[in-house]
């Protein structure tokens, strides 16, 4: 099972991204694979809040229609977010967000080692990208 980030799924739907080649070809290397993708709900309103205020709606629909239903969801909770804060407010780090540290904390409860992900904090936490 691999999870999947904003920074990924972001670098897919704009060209001019600097990761938008690397990321589709990964895409299309996952879904060919089978192996099973997850993603947090936290995850998917980061996804369109920044789809929709770089590219506008059409992307959004995209992400809704084509990406997001190819995903498990692990939904944030009233537990875990309360615990990503902590982590985030512990952290003294203005560039780590509250999304990431509940993307952390959901990897390590589902013990996920890999991450689709092109943000720096998934590759300091010590997870890997996808072959």
């Amino acid at each position: 099972m691999i999870f999947v980030d904003t920074s990924a799924i972001y670098a897919i739907l704009d060209g001019t991204d600097d990761n938008h080649a690397r990321a589709s070809a990964t895409w299309l290397k996952l879904l060919e694979s089978g192996d099973p993708l997850v993603t947090t709900n936290y995850v998917a309103i980061e996804c369109c809040a920044l789809a929709q205020r770089r590219l506008g709606l059409k992307a959004v629909r995209a992400i809704q229609d084509h990406v997001l239903p190819i995903m498990a969801f692990r939904w944030i909770d009233e537990s875990i977010h309360a615990m990503a804060m902590n982590v985030l407010l512990a952290s003294n780090r203005t560039k780590l967000s509250l999304v990431d540290c509940t993307s952390f904390l959901v990897m390590k409860q589902m013990e996920l080692r890999t991450a689709f992900a092109f943000d720096r904090h998934f590759e300091q936490e010590g997870l890997l990208f996808p072959d």
